[in-house]
């Protein structure tokens, strides 16, 4: 049985996927002394206003987003079998794979310019991001193949990484769907759920994106009700498990230490139940919300610069955080000013940047965007 969508559905779907790009800019603008999360970071500072709830929210509550992204990515996609596998693969080229390469290019040519003078390189050289070795921390320090390398693999842009694996996926679709709809799912989701619970990734296998994108298939498939919770899928149990869960590894990362695999799996095992919890207490709790906010134009009009937000907001907020420290560092709170008000103003700027470009050059943003927002 093949559940199709309602027009709220849609709205649904395109109300989350904007959602979880402005909380992706926010996790990107978290900005205490280790800047790069795993679901198993400490904080290797003093507990504070400004600590507690950047980590709260960057690493705990708004960490429900990409699995997100994947469920609706994978049960959309589901929806159009009847279409030839070379004419989806040859779309999905033009929608992701395209836009990937373009947007990781616009992130090298960014980065260049700002080497180019003092503070833009120490911008760049703050964040650490294009560091190599010892020696070379910037990209003109690369060799031509290791700019291609950084380009095809690694981009500037390191968020770009969901659209490369949500195009591998895409082009693997009849292989997962079979792994999925066959009984061999009896063995493969226990295969990804293990990989997602140890957080695995190595090339082009990697458990978190694998796990749901297979889900939303399987959803589709099977007609997995996704208005109507059953009993145990009602909200309000687990939205409480994602709020006790989401404080306590918040506390637990100011007064605990991970030095080996063994410390890591309290962690670990927290984060996946946030992240779980956190899934079923949006989709199916927030209803309401969705529906009030999809009734307003502005809201609406805003929704459809979502690929935009996702593909601009780094590294311009990468390299705008120890900038704007400099600025700021005599103001009280200056950190959690920081976390807040230059997410905002990277919301805003990419927002106004794909009208503008959409105004302008209609044809540029539609291949900048794989023809999204039009």
């Amino acid at each position: 049985m093949n559940y199709q969508l309602t027009a709220f559905d849609s709205q649904k779907f395109r109300f989350w996927s904007f959602v979880s790009m402005v909380l992706l800019v926010f996790v990107h603008g978290y900005n205490l002394n280790e800047r790069y999360l795993q679901p198993w970071s400490i904080v290797n500072e003093p507990m504070a206003f400004t600590t507690y709830f950047e980590f709260l929210t960057a690493n705990a509550l708004f960490r429900f987003r990409i699995p997100m992204l994947f469920i609706i990515s994978g049960y959309l996609y589901a929806l159009h079998d009847h279409k030839p596998y070379g004419q989806r693969a040859k779309k999905r080229f033009r929608t992701l794979f395209v836009p990937y390469l373009l947007w990781s290019a616009i992130g090298l040519l960014f980065t260049y310019w700002l080497e180019t003078f003092q503070y833009g390189r120490n911008a760049v050289g703050a964040t650490h991001m294009l560091q190599i070795d010892e020696h070379r921390m910037f990209l003109h320090d690369y060799t031509w193949w290791e700019v291609l390398v950084r380009w095809i693999l690694a981009p500037v842009p390191f968020q770009l990484w969901f659209i490369r694996v949500l195009f591998i996926y895409n082009l693997a679709y009849p292989a997962i769907r079979w792994l999925v709809t066959t009984k061999a799912r009896f063995y493969f989701f226990p295969i990804v759920i293990i990989l997602w619970l140890l957080t695995f990734g190595i090339g082009i296998i990697e458990g978190e994106g694998l796990l749901f994108f297979s889900l939303g298939i399987w959803m589709q498939k099977y007609g997995f009700d996704i208005n109507t919770p059953k009993s145990w899928w009602k909200p309000l149990p687990w939205l409480m498990i994602f709020l006790i869960t989401s404080f306590v590894k918040t506390t637990m990362a100011f007064y605990m230490n991970v030095q080996s695999f063994t410390d890591a799996i309290p962690f670990i095992i927290l984060h996946k139940l946030i992240v779980f919890s956190g899934l079923i207490a949006a989709w199916f709790g927030l209803n309401d919300v969705v529906k009030w906010f999809m009734l307003q134009r502005w809201f609406v009009k805003l929704s459809a610069f979502s690929f935009m937000i996702y593909a601009l907001h780094v590294p311009l907020i990468t390299y705008a955080i120890d900038p704007v420290f400099a600025l700021t560092d005599q103001w009280q709170l200056y950190r959690l000013i920081t976390y807040i008000g230059l997410s905002l103003v990277v919301i805003l700027f990419c927002i106004v940047s794909g009208w503008l470009l959409r105004t302008i050059l209609p044809k540029v943003y539609s291949v900048l965007t794989g023809e999204r927002g039009l």
